[in-house]
């Protein structure tokens, strides 16, 4: 005779003693999980029907592989004292689950099946995309080590550090920026009489001052970052030469360099650093574009074409060139012609060619014309300031030659008219 105190599963005719689900809208409909997890109908029984969950809580919930011997009822409780207390307050979560668990026992199985278990790696993956950093103590927050551990001390020689007032123990500099922020807090106090807004007066003060403290760190950072210190110290040529001596910056790149620095207080030294190459490649790009559009606008579709193309147009403009060197040489002998008589003295390459035409009319040297010049232009400013002024012209200079100069200033607009 089979034993009464025992239930099955209508189905399979299991033994579902320990754990089995009611159909609340069947009468006498009782299934095991494995035949109500695959969904089995029977009679007027459909698998949306309501159920219950009747244990007797003596399973075993991980099998009985499991050590400790766990029942259902125990996890039951294990997982509403972690809700309820918390992760690590396990001597709470065991007197809630039992006396029958100790604390050790409690923190063991909860480790072992629901963090490191199936469970665990179902639920928790291997890497978070997109995760926040956790700034809460004690690796983040305001004075957390995350944000107020100094950096290494920067390499730099005793001397060096004077200079620069700079404390490497403390990694902090004599004058830091905005020297005066610790005004904001240096008076303040907590009274127990203080009015509410007194209080956040004190609180506002304490986040002014912290994010102060946020500007000073970050600048030190992109000090670090940009290496500004060996910068400063004439260092990074040094260190650019021996590591690439045979690479030079253009002038373009230095000037662009410059336009762009305002992006470093944005941007780390890597990704300056690659969005710099990238405008640098545009750049070339487009030069290219231009030069294949002016191999279209010619009448080149193809790249063998374009070598031909080139190498005439490169004899072309040495032709243009030689010949405007030849022209120019002309030139030059006309004019060294002209002033034979003035070109080896001292102060010719002094004058201008309207300077050296009338020194050339005159038969005068150029250092004696730029003698007279000067006497007269000063004897002029002096005047128009009202200084009284005397004619310190040299005896060599007739009232012809100084009628021809002063003339010729005139005209120049080196004075003005009335002087004259």
């Amino acid at each position: 005779m089979a034993d009464l105190g025992k239930k099955y599963c209508v189905n399979c005719l299991a033994d579902v003693t320990n754990l089995r689900l009611r159909c609340t809208d069947c009468p006498d409909i009782e299934l095991c999980p494995e035949c109500f997890s695959a969904g089995a109908e029977i009679g007027n029984h459909r698998r949306w029907h309501g159920y219950q969950q009747v244990d007797g809580g003596r399973f075993s919930l991980w099998g009985p592989e499991a050590e400790g011997g766990w029942t259902s009822r125990e996890e039951q409780s294990l997982l509403d004292a972690i809700e309820q207390y918390g992760f690590g307050n396990w001597e709470d979560m065991a007197a809630h689950v039992g006396a029958s668990r100790t604390p050790q026992e409690v923190m063991e199985h909860y480790v072992t099946m629901y963090i490191h278990g199936n469970l665990g790696k179902a639920c928790i993956p291997d890497s978070i995309p997109n995760r926040v950093t956790d700034h809460t103590c004690p690796s983040g927050g305001p004075l957390s080590p995350s944000l107020t551990t100094p950096l290494p001390p920067l390499d730099i020689s005793l001397a060096e550090q004077q200079q620069l007032g700079y404390m490497p123990l403390r990694d902090d500099y004599e004058i830091e920026y905005d020297q005066d922020a610790e005004k904001l807090i240096s008076g303040l106090s907590v009274n127990y009489d203080d009015e509410d807004v007194e209080i956040e007066m004190k609180r506002a003060h304490v986040d002014m001052y912290v994010r102060k403290l946020r500007e000073r760190q970050r600048r030190k950072n992109i000090a670090r970052d940009y290496s500004l210190v060996p910068a400063f110290l004439g260092r990074d040529k040094k260190d650019k030469e021996k590591e690439k001596p045979g690479i030079k910056i253009t002038k373009d790149e230095k000037e662009q360099r410059v336009r762009l620095r305002g992006l470093c207080q944005f941007m780390a030294h890597r990704e300056f650093e690659d969005f710099f190459e990238n405008m640098h490649k545009e750049k070339l790009l487009r030069a290219k574009v231009r030069e294949l559009q002016r191999y279209r606008r010619n009448g080149i579709t193809r790249l063998e074409e374009s070598a031909e193309y080139e190498a005439a147009r490169h004899k072309r403009e040495k032709r243009k060139e030689n010949k405007s060197v030849v022209t120019s040489k002309r030139g030059k002998e006309g004019k060294d012609g002209e002033f034979a008589a003035i070109e080896n003295l001292t102060g010719f390459e002094l004058l201008s060619d309207r300077e050296k035409v009338l020194c050339n009319s005159l038969n005068l040297s150029p250092a004696r014309y730029l003698t007279v010049k000067t006497i007269i232009i000063k004897d002029h400013l002096q005047k128009r300031q009202g200084i009284p002024a005397k004619s310190r012209l040299p005896s060599y200079l007739d009232k012809v030659l100084k009628k021809r100069i002063l003339t010729f200033l005139t005209e120049s607009g080196w004075i003005s008219r009335d002087a004259s």
